[in-house]
């Protein structure tokens, strides 16, 4: 899709914004395990693995058979949950965990997932990963009808659903619940006797089931079942309600059946490259973005560098098909956290080598082509193009293995609305000359879908969420004016 126009205002300049809001993030991951004697270590291991999927806070609640227990924490989850004593205090062979992403504005722990309530019918825990379109919309009315909310997340509307439903049992209230709401979502819940995991119709979020001991597993990837031995059974299929008690395994699909549309960003971006998506490798797919990349759009380098890390596999492929050879130009430092904002715009100039820093010995001299996942606002871009400069290299083009980023979302990506979306208000020359790049090109739409597999774009039936690209929203956005759509109801900002 061709970008617009700049209007004549004058830009901002793009080392005003803090790096970490160039930068594509999800909400959250989710994991629960049912019937195992160490649920909540197993549980644990597997938000470890989910790691990247969200590293501001993480919670756990398991079941004991007669009480359930909650640890919920701001930080990591080797911050908290690495602690024998934590462990020790959540206790049961029932457990869901949730990790959640880093997002503007301030963390409150109330917010933490998962969220618990007792219900008529029992306690209720609830992680989510996604966002609901319309979950403003339902929070203001069930507020009007009396509801008292204890946190300003999406996630707590689903509580109190449930709650009001006038159903007899719990499986039809939690099903009434999610007729309700609208968006995408994965969720996994813990009651006193199941364990209930449930994906939107659409397939926007993703959600796998594994078994480990004979125990299943719920889990948004399957390097969460990796890290702890478990097999990968299946994905859950989309609008799929799938229910474990003692009886066993039960199934619900109250959802008319329509075609799938699951995020095409868990590819470009979220998920870790070793995991399985929707029977794709996710490595496999990044690296074929990278090879389809190079067939549209490639020029004569020296050498292919990089972005860390999510850079990396495209540049891989881009480097196999271009027979250009792969260097590491730039090293990232992993023990870096949230950059601080600086007082002084010389010392703010220092934050990238926070994070990234130039090998000058690959680059210095060289002719070279950055690659990297994907552009929000240019601002990281900017600085490591300049970067690259400061050591030495004679050019420096940019490529970006995803199309340009021109709409926000409101499905549990964090993305500004238009006005902040570099691509959204300038047109590929522009962006050029803002980055500082020798040139810039981005994969095409056609080749995206190319990439991973299908005969390329069809806007009359497309195969994955890709509306930050083309606009084409797969459900309705209620609590959203589509012509100067607010950014999403933030886990963090007060709903009033």
């Amino acid at each position: 899709m061709s970008n617009t126009s700049s209007s004549a205002e004058t830009p901002p300049d793009l080392d005003d914004f803090d790096l970490d809001g160039d930068t594509l993030r999800e909400e959250c991951g989710v994991f629960g395990i049912y019937g195992h004697p160490d649920a909540a270590a197993v549980t644990a291991l597997g938000l470890h693995a989910l790691q990247h999927r969200g590293q501001e806070a993480a919670g756990i609640v398991s079941f004991d058979g007669s009480r359930f227990h909650s640890e919920r924490r701001l930080g990591l989850v080797g911050d908290t949950f690495s602690r024998a004593d934590v462990i020790g205090r959540l206790p049961g062979t029932n457990a869901v965990g949730h990790t959640r992403y880093s997002t503007t504005g301030g963390t409150i722990l109330r917010n933490v997932q998962p969220l618990f309530a007792e219900l008529n019918a029992g306690g209720l825990a609830v992680a989510h990963n996604g966002n609901l379109t319309n979950g403003l919309t339902l929070r203001r009315e069930l507020v009007r009808q009396g509801a008292m909310m204890q946190s300003t997340t999406d996630t707590e509307v689903i509580l109190h659903l449930v709650a009001h439903s006038k159903r007899n049992h719990f499986i039809e209230r939690y099903i009434e619940a999610l007729r309700a709401i609208e968006g995408g979502y994965a969720l996994v819940s813990l009651t006193n006797k199941k364990l209930v995991g449930a994906r939107d119709p659409l397939g926007i979020r993703p959600l796998v089931l594994g078994e480990l001991d004979g125990c299943p597993i719920l889990a948004s990837e399957t390097c969460a079942l990796d890290i702890i031995g478990a097999r990968y059974v299946r994905d859950i299929e989309p609008g799929e309600v799938i229910v474990f008690d003692e009886k066993g395994e039960e199934i619900h699909k109250p959802f008319p059946p329509q075609p799938p549309r699951p995020c095409i960003f868990e590819y470009i971006y979220f998920a870790r490259p070793d995991s399985i998506v929707g029977g794709r490798s996710v490595y496999e797919v990044r690296k074929g973005f990278g090879q389809q990349l190079a067939r549209e759009s490639h020029v004569d380098v020296d050498v292919i560098v990089p972005v860390p890390d999510s850079g990396v596999p495209a540049a891989v492929g881009y480097s196999q098909e271009s027979g250009v050879p792969f260097e590491l130009g730039i090293i990232r430092n992993h023990y870096v956290g949230r950059t601080f904002i600086q007082p002084t715009q010389s010392v703010r100039e220092l934050g990238v080598r926070m994070k990234h820093s130039a090998n000058r010995a690959a680059i210095e001299g060289k002719r070279i082509i950055l690659i990297d996942d994907s552009l929000v606002r240019g601002t990281t871009s900017r600085k490591i193009v300049r970067m690259m400069r400061d050591a030495g290299a004679k050019e420096v083009h940019f490529r970006l293995a995803s199309p340009q980023i021109v709409y926000p979302d409101y499905y549990g990506i964090d993305l500004p609305d238009r006005s902040g979306l570099l691509a959204a208000t300038h047109t590929i020359e522009e962006m050029r000359d803002l980055i500082g790049a020798d040139s810039l090109a981005f994969l095409s739409l056609d080749g995206m879908y190319r990439a991973v597999g299908e005969p390329g774009y069809d806007p009359a039936h497309p195969k994955f969420a890709d509306h930050c690209f083309t606009g084409a929203y797969p459900t309705p956005l209620t609590d959203h004016n589509e012509v100067d759509a607010p950014r999403q109801l933030s886990l963090l900002a007060e709903a009033s």
